[in-house]
C-alpha cells in the first residue's frame, strides 16, 4: 500500500478511486480549464450488484461511498474534491494525483 498522507480511511480511499476513475472518462467528466479539476458531470448507472466505468466494473459494494455525504465532505475538507461548476463534484489536481493503491483491486476487467 503506498503512503496515505491524508490519512484516508478505506471507505474514502475506495471512493476517491472510483472519482480518480470516472473523471478519466470523457462521458463523465471534463477538464474546468481554469482549475485544471476534473468537473464529473454524472456518476454510471448500476446494473443490480456491480457498474461500469469505461472498461472496468465495479462492485457495488466497493461503491458505497460514491453517494455518502460525510465521506464526500472529508474528501473536500482534505482538497482532493471540491464544488465545481453548477454544483457538480469536481476532483482537484490533488484528489487526481492521489495514489490510492486500489485502482487493481476495485476496479476489474481489463482498460484496454
Amino acid at each position: 500500500m503506498p503512503p496515505n498522507p491524508s490519512r484516508l480511511n478505506a471507505l474514502q480511499l475506495k471512493t476517491l478511486t472510483l472519482f480518480q476513475e470516472i473523471a478519466r472518462q470523457p462521458l463523465f467528466a471534463s477538464e474546468d480549464p481554469d482549475s485544471g479539476a476534473q468537473v464529473i458531470h454524472m456518476l454510471p448507472d448500476a446494473h443490480g450488484d456491480h457498474f461500469h466505468i469505461g472498461r472496468r466494473v465495479v462492485l457495488g459494494r466497493d461503491a458505497t461511498g460514491l453517494e455518502n455525504p460525510a465521506v464526500r465532505k472529508a474528501l473536500a475538507r482534505k482538497g482532493l474534491i471540491e464544488d465545481g461548476p453548477g454544483g457538480r463534484l469536481a476532483l482537484t489536481p490533488a484528489g487526481q494525483a492521489y495514489e490510492t493503491g486500489l485502482r487493481g483491486k476495485i476496479l476489474h476487467g481489463s482498460d484496454h
